[in-house]
């Protein structure tokens, strides 16, 4: 028998606590109709940003994971990667896709690794180019400004044109994503807004969609924007409207939180606005960047 839901395998790590990686993946997704299967990727006590954490990592079981998949006849509309491990993993990504995706199977890599400049704690430098030969395999790739930076060899910028959004997504495509989204874009003409920026290889246009600006950060908001997105467009929603959908209801989740005053650690309160992913699109502020 079919499947009645749209199955994606999830590969991220698992934080015990913060909002982040799998504990934001899975309810996004299943309220938006989707059967998630977590592959985790490490086990951490709470998220990177938070000092001393601790990491397990997971490389040495996942072969014997992916291989009882295999076993199961295990079929994926979409899979969907993060955090990883260890920069071991990428390879085991990487064959994992190559077995279970079909030529219709949405495939998603968001690199996670790198925001503000640096690497995060646990990732070596090693991890930038296993990402960048990830990113070959994959339809859609969600870097934030830090990670397309490092996966195309260019200095973190300040401020970026218009035009120079177009040239930076056009560098991302030619690694290999027929849809590459830059995420935490810094606009010099427009520092009013936090920014996103989409280009579809397929027909040549490229997107942007924002969201107010609040005074503070907020951990997890990558995984909660790429996991709306990877939801919106295997639900059937075309590029913007994806892109608008997820800068939407991140902006809710944010909003949401930071009306409430002693709040540690800056953890979206995600669960307030789960419900909004269910309501129809009844408004779009997306731009096509000529």
């Amino acid at each position: 028998m079919r499947n009645p839901l749209p199955r994606v395998a999830a590969i991220h790590d698992l934080s015990g606590f913060g909002r982040c990686s799998l504990t934001v993946v899975i309810p996004i997704l299943s309220t938006m109709g989707l059967e998630v299967c977590p592959l985790p990727t490490a086990v951490l006590s709470t998220h990177t940003g938070i000092e001393g954490f601790r990491i397990f990592d997971l490389t040495d079981q996942l072969p014997g994971f992916i291989e009882h998949w295999k076993s199961q006849n295990l079929g994926f509309e979409a899979i969907y990667s993060g955090f990883l491990g260890s920069a071991r993993q990428a390879g085991m990504v990487s064959d994992f896709i190559k077995s279970f995706a079909g030529p219709e199977t949405l495939v998603v890599v968001d690199p996670v690794m790198a925001d503000f400049g640096k690497l995060y704690a646990s990732m070596s430098p090693e991890m930038v180019g296993e990402m960048r030969a990830l990113a070959t395999q994959a339809k859609v790739i969600t870097p934030n400004i830090t990670e397309a930076a490092f996966m195309l060899g260019r200095e973190v910028p300040e401020g970026l044109t218009e035009s120079q959004v177009k040239d930076w997504l056009r560098a991302l495509a030619d690694l290999g994503p027929a849809m590459p989204v830059i995420t935490s874009l810094p606009l010099s003409s427009r520092t009013d807004r936090s920014y996103v920026a989409a280009y579809n290889r397929e027909d040549g246009r490229f997107w942007l969609a924002g969201r107010p600006l609040v005074p503070t950060q907020y951990h997890g908001t990558g995984d909660i924007f790429s996991s709306v997105l990877t939801g919106s467009l295997l639900q059937g929603d075309s590029l913007p409207i994806a892109l608008d959908r997820s800068c939407q209801f991140v902006a809710t989740a944010i909003q949401v939180t930071f009306g409430y005053s002693g709040l540690d650690h800056h953890e979206i309160l995600l669960e307030r606005s789960l419900g909004t992913l269910q309501a129809p699109v009844t408004y779009a502020s997306y731009e096509l960047l000529p």
